[in-house]
């Protein structure tokens, strides 16, 4: 970074977390944060007073319930215009010279800020982005999702949206955080009489989950490196089932609870849904990323709100994401 980027990041800094901080040093310095932003930003004290009265109530679906929450302050994240043209023009929402003024965050060694998100879904919902304008991309940030979620334990789960899965900033690359087991897909995937085990080798496993309406691939292991290989062995072979080159669509949630990492891998074969792209009163304004397929359905429009039902959910679970024999074809080839 050049001498201005250093004096800019520098106004930007709230606390530092380096390689030499013990382990829940992190949790405490971003708990802080919150309180003092609060404080001092206004804007994220009126994200959150907002965040006090949205609504939420759950629905029943086919095997499995949901929660919908909402959210008028999403609507902007929600509709956000993820074509390349409009990418290109607009400002990106995470560079440091496009911050608020106001907003400072935590220095995450040396490379990341972790940053308070002004637009909240939960009680305390963080956004983790690079000091550097590079691209979302997840197979050259593995190790960096697993450092972050040990750092955060146990109070936080680290999400991922891919850039063509419901990242509002794909021309950026950041995670979000938040608290652990804040969404129904993080009890489900330990719910033994959900999982269907479809691999163990060299202490990673990995089970998908049975009945869900989506396709769900859940991988645990005690071993960061053969975790992170097997993980960039999944994106490969997930490659070449579908004939890409490019990443493919995916959600991710990662927690780190007793010594062992929980990745929820959440594969996606569309953003939106038809559904989203109609005109007038048929339009329903739904775009799913990891929090939405993970269990909590953030709806910005009330009329959209008081219509969702289990069918509404049901559908557009199935027409987002990847039928489970996709994720059963890779498991198998790795064996």
């Amino acid at each position: 970074m050049n001498s201005l980027d250093n004096s800019l990041l520098a106004k930007k800094i709230y606390a530092v977390f380096d390689k030499t901080s013990n382990r829940g040093v992190l949790v405490r310095l971003c708990n802080d944060l919150l309180k003092q932003q609060k404080l001092d930003w206004p804007q994220l004290n009126e994200g959150y007073t907002a965040l006090e009265s949205v609504r939420i109530r759950k629905i029943d679906c086919n095997g499995y319930s949901v929660s919908v929450q909402y959210n008028p302050k999403r609507i902007k994240s929600t509709e956000a215009d993820l074509d390349s043209e409009a990418i290109e023009k607009r400002k990106c929402l995470l560079c440091l010279n496009n911050l608020p003024e106001l907003q400072k965050g935590i220095l995450y060694r040396d490379e990341f800020l972790l940053l308070c998100n002004p637009v909240p879904i939960f009680n305390r919902h963080l956004t983790f982005s690079s000091i550097k304008h590079i691209p979302q991309e997840l197979g050259s940030s593995l190790e960096i999702l697993l450092d972050l979620a040990r750092d955060l334990c146990p109070d936080y789960t680290v999400f991922y949206n891919g850039p063509k899965s419901g990242a509002s900033a794909p021309d950026h690359f950041h995670f979000q955080v938040s608290p652990w087991r804040a969404l129904q897909v993080e009890y489900d995937a330990v719910d033994m009489k959900r999982r269907k085990p479809l691999y163990y080798k060299d202490h990673v496993a990995g089970c998908i989950l049975m009945n869900y309406g989506r396709t769900v691939l859940v991988i645990e292991s005690t071993d960061k490196p053969r975790l992170v290989e097997f993980m960039n062995d999944i994106l490969e072979a997930w490659k070449k089932v579908l004939g890409h080159v490019e990443e493919p669509k995916v959600n991710i949630l990662c927690s780190y609870q007793e010594e062992l990492w929980r990745v929820i891998i959440l594969p996606r074969r569309k953003h939106r849904p038809d559904i989203y792209f109609l005109e007038g009163d048929d339009r329903v304004v739904i775009s799913p990323a990891a929090v939405d397929i993970g269990g909590l359905v953030v709806i910005p429009r009330e009329k959209d709100f008081l219509l969702a039902d289990a069918k509404l959910v049901e559908s557009i679970f199935a027409e987002v994401t990847e039928p489970p024999e996709i994720t059963e074809r890779i498991l198998e080839g790795l064996r």
